[in-house]
């Protein structure tokens, strides 16, 4: 069958009254709201550089930036399958907490009279742990609002102050410490990271995932009949793509180990100091890789199985959802279990970057997680929300934080600042739906 293009000649009349920019725009398919969010991003980031004297725009914040924003990422990304169902989940920071406490006291209480700290399993046994706990309580939550009909708000409400004592309830507020040495590993730092080279693979292996998909998605548009982009702007998409992960990968590999650190680096692996020291690259750390391994898991979720479709139908229209023959229940029970699971993994990044559990930790995180996900551009009237967007509104967040903390502003401004963001970011989102009518 001959290739069918988007860049079809239309009547001459259509074709006068298209701008160069929807052309482009509807050649490539571009999500014009994440486009959106993209240059928002770029122009936050612009901004705090200049406030800041080129501070904000240096490896090494750039670096920090992505690690602190790894855990919200995480929940942020099934935050987005909650919002979607036209349901909210408030509990996720204080599941956070208990699950870390959970994990923490594993680690530095329960398993070493066992089997030894350090043991090789420790760190297993504690993930997995903190994962079953996690998602018992998302599918416990979940439950009550699908079978006893309790609104998500009041049960998640309810689950923000019961786990948070809960978790304070585990060790009566005491912090506890130290973390396995193994399990520290998924927090970053300099032992935390993958390197140089490793980091340069994984960009190339990225890129060469990016080429795969977009032959795939025309060779399947090709064979179901369905019409093709132009061939520039498949080789826009792959050339935009690829530079963006290749910037990214050169920025992160632009960091270089503090140089106690470095010195201790060197001595571990008998090299020699030279005078001038020695600038060893951490490269990507490893709760970001984490992070988006987890972001690509849920957005084949999302678009790719049949879980996913009924989230999104579900969000679209319950009742015509449950004619349909969905099991609206099971599906929300589901759900909320896999948003327990991401606090638990979120948790078991925030624990080892901090090397401890605290009965704090995860304080907020409820809202700046559902922040991500609508500044996103997750619709709370449901049946709208995109993985990606969830990912790069806590980049938007976390980078605000950032900046903010760079600026020197106190903590009561800057809670002012995430409101007022928030809030607008649920004004365009209407003011967008509105106009899409």
């Amino acid at each position: 069958m001959a290739d069918q293009s988007l860049a079809t000649p239309a009547p001459a009349a259509r074709a006068s009254n298209m701008s160069a920019v929807k052309r482009f725009f509807q050649a490539t398919e571009i999500d014009t709201r994440l486009l959106g969010m993209v240059i928002a991003l770029a122009i936050i980031w612009i901004g705090f550089d200049f406030l800041s004297n080129g501070l904000f725009l240096t490896s090494r914040n750039l670096w920090n930036l992505s690690v602190q924003a790894a855990s919200v990422s995480v929940m942020a990304t099934g935050m987005v399958l909650v919002i979607v169902t036209r349901n909210i989940d408030l509990s996720v920071g204080s599941i956070l907490g208990f699950v870390g406490m959970i994990m923490g006291v594993l680690q530095a209480r329960i398993l070493p009279p066992i089997i030894g700290f350090e043991h090789p399993l420790m760190w297993v046994i504690a993930l997995a742990s903190g994962i079953a706990v996690g998602t018992a309580i998302g599918a416990f939550q979940g439950a009550i609002i699908a079978f006893l009909g309790v609104p998500a708000f009041i049960v998640t409400l309810g689950g923000l102050l019961v786990w948070r004592g809960a978790a304070w309830m585990v060790t009566s507020g005491a912090t506890v410490a130290p973390m396995d040495t193994t399990y520290r590993l998924m927090g970053g730092g300099a032992d935390g990271s993958i390197g140089v080279t490793a980091s340069w693979i994984v960009g190339a292996v990225a890129c060469v995932m990016i080429v795969l998909s977009i032959l795939n998605t025309r060779k399947q548009r090709r064979r179901f009949g369905f019409p093709l982009r132009p061939l520039w702007a498949e080789y826009f998409l792959v050339a935009s793509g690829c530079l963006a992960i290749l910037v990214a990968v050169w920025v992160a590999n632009s960091y270089y180990m503090p140089v106690n650190l470095a010195k201790k680096y060197a001595a571990a692996n008998g090299i020699d100091w030279p005078e001038g020291g020695l600038q060893i690259g951490l490269g990507i750390a490893i709760p970001v890789l984490i992070a988006i391994g987890i972001a690509m898991v849920m957005a084949f979720i999302t678009n790719r199985t049949r879980f996913g479709r009924y989230v999104f139908a579900i969000g679209g229209n319950p009742e015509a959802a449950e004619l349909a023959g969905i099991k609206v229940k099971w599906v929300t029970v589901k759900m909320f279990a896999l948003m327990g699971a991401l606090c638990a993994i979120a948790a078991a990044i925030s624990t080892a970057r901090l090397n401890a559990a605290t009965n704090a930790q995860g304080t907020l995180d409820e809202l700046y997680t559902i922040a991500a996900a609508v500044i996103g551009g997750t619709s709370l009237a449901g049946g709208v929300g995109t993985i990606a967007g969830a990912m790069l509104g806590a980049v938007v967040m976390q980078s605000l934080n950032s900046g903010m903390v760079l600026l020197g502003l106190d903590t009561p401004l800057q809670s002012i600042v995430i409101g007022i963001v928030l809030v607008i970011a649920v004004w365009l989102d209407t003011v967008y739906r509105a106009r899409a009518k």
